[in-house]
């Protein structure tokens, strides 16, 4: 199992940033999928998931309505749209894969630093 995100950087408040996870090495279609976040001195938190086929999505209270979680099931990736940036998204982006409330594989993850 292989999970490389990327996409990550410096943006200012207000800016958008758009990451991506790119998987191999299991049947990448039949899992869920996870965007979590982890900042310095604080536990990791499940940001949005999104069904194998894509038909459901979910997110955090903190970031509905600004991030959009999607899927390509033909090129094994997963993005996330982040729009309307906070200093408090600062974080570790990182994506995982679960089936059945079994994680299977997680990436190394991708900094995300919004400028005030």
């Amino acid at each position: 199992v292989q999970l490389v995100e990327s996409g990550g950087g410096l943006v200012q408040a207000g800016g958008s940033l758009r990451l991506s996870c790119a998987a191999s090495g299991f049947h990448f279609s039949v899992y869920d999928m996870n965007w979590h976040r982890q900042a310095p001195g604080k536990e990791r938190e499940l940001v949005a998931g999104i069904s194998s086929t894509g038909g459901s999505t979910n997110y955090a209270d903190s970031v509905k309505g600004r991030f959009t979680i999607s899927r390509d099931n033909v090129k094994n990736t997963v993005a996330l749209q982040m729009n309307s940036l906070k200093p408090d998204d600062t974080a570790v982006y990182s994506c995982s894969a679960h089936r059945y409330g079994v994680t299977i594989g997680w990436g190394q993850g991708t900094q995300v630093t919004v400028s005030s």
